[in-house]
C-alpha cells in the first residue's frame, strides 16, 4: 500500500527548473554587484550609496507597478507588515555597512551567507517547512564551501573585528527575518511590487539618518563609470532582481531558495579576479565543487516509500 501524498505547505512549492535559472540569474548579479559597490565606495561613501540606490529602485518599482496596473495602495492588511519588514530591511544594511567598518570583507560575505540557516530554522518554527538530516548537512556542506573559499578562519582577529563580524552576523539574521515576514504575513498575498516597495521606500529614511549620523557627504559630482554602476544598482539589482526574488519567495520554498545565495559570494570571488584582479587559489574551484554539492543535498528529493 502506497503512502498518502505529502501536503506541500502553501508558498513551499519544490523549486523548478524555471526557478533555478532565475535563483542562478540573481545570483550572478549579486555577486558582481558586491563588487559595483566597492567600485562606487570611493566617491559615494557606503550609507549614502544605500540611500540613493533604495530611491532610484522606489522610482524603478512604482514605474512598473504603473505599467502593469498593480494598486500600491489598495487596503489590504498588509501595512503593519510592511512597515515592520521595510524596518528590517533598512536596519539590515545599516548593520551590514557598520560591520564593515570592523571586518574584512571576506569575512563580512561568510558570515552573511549563514543567512539560510536562520531561513531554514525560521520556516520550519513559523510556516511548517521541515527540513530533513541531508538537507541540513548540505546547507552546512555549502557554507563550508564559501568559508573555504574566502579564507576563513583569519589571523590577527580581535575583538574589534569580532564586533563587525557580529553586526554582519545580525544583518544576515534580519535578512532572513525579511524573507520570512514576507512569507508569513499578509506579504504573502501582495504584489511583489508592493512588497518590496514598503521595504524600499521605508530604508530611504534610516539609511538617510544613519549617513548623517555618520557625517558622510559626496565633495563632487561623481565620474561616469560611478553613475553607470549607481544605475545599474538601483534600475536592476534593487528595482528588478529584488522583485523577482520576492515573486520566487511567494511560491517556493524559503529554505531551499535561501540555500543558492551561498553561490554569490564564490561569483564575487572570481569577479573580483576577472574585474579587480583579485588572486585567485585552486581553493576557489573546491569550494564551487563544495557549494554545488550541498545543493544538491538541500533540493535532493525525499525517497518515496513504497
Amino acid at each position: 500500500m502506497s503512502a498518502p501524498p505529502r501536503t506541500i505547505p502553501p508558498g513551499a512549492r519544490p523549486l523548478t527548473l524555471g526557478a533555478i535559472a532565475l535563483m542562478l540569474m540573481l545570483c550572478l548579479t549579486w555577486g558582481f554587484n558586491q563588487i559595483a559597490i566597492k567600485m562606487v565606495l570611493p566617491e559615494i561613501p557606503p550609507y549614502l550609496q544605500a540611500m540613493l540606490r533604495s530611491a532610484g529602485a522606489l522610482a524603478v518599482i512604482l514605474t512598473i507597478a504603473a505599467i502593469r496596473g498593480t494598486k500600491l495602495f489598495a487596503r489590504d492588511g498588509s501595512l503593519k507588515a510592511g512597515l515592520f519588514c521595510g524596518v528590517l530591511f533598512g536596519v539590515e544594511f545599516v548593520l551590514i555597512y557598520h560591520g564593515l567598518q570592523f571586518t574584512s570583507a571576506s569575512r563580512a560575505s561568510v558570515f552573511l551567507y549563514t543567512a539560510p540557516f536562520f531561513v531554514a530554522a525560521g520556516s520550519y518554527q513559523f510556516l511548517g517547512e521541515r527540513l530533513r538530516a541531508v538537507q541540513w548537512i548540505g546547507l552546512a556542506v555549502s557554507f563550508a564551501g564559501v568559508a573555504f573559499a574566502i579564507g576563513v578562519p583569519q589571523p590577527d582577529v580581535d575583538a574589534r573585528v569580532l564586533l563587525g563580524d557580529l553586526m554582519v552576523v545580525a544583518g544576515a539574521m534580519l535578512w532572513a527575518a525579511t524573507t520570512l515576514c514576507v512569507k508569513a504575513t499578509a506579504l504573502i498575498r501582495c504584489p511583489p511590487e508592493k512588497a518590496l516597495g514598503y521595504q524600499v521606500a521605508m530604508s530611504i529614511p534610516i539609511l538617510g539618518l544613519a549617513a548623517w549620523f555618520a557625517g558622510e557627504t559626496i565633495p563632487h559630482v561623481p565620474g561616469a563609470l560611478t553613475l553607470s554602476l549607481m544605475a545599474w544598482q538601483a534600475i536592476w539589482v534593487v528595482g528588478m532582481t529584488f522583485l523577482i526574488w520576492f515573486s520566487l519567495v511567494k511560491v517556493h520554498s524559503a529554505s531551499k531558495l535561501s540555500a543558492f545565495t551561498f553561490i554569490t559570494p564564490l561569483i564575487g570571488v572570481a569577479g573580483g579576479y576577472l574585474i579587480m584582479h583579485d588572486p585567485l587559489t585552486p581553493a576557489f574551484g573546491v569550494a564551487a565543487m563544495l557549494v554545488i554539492a550541498g545543493l544538491y543535498l538541500v533540493n535532493k528529493p525525499a525517497a518515496v516509500v513504497g
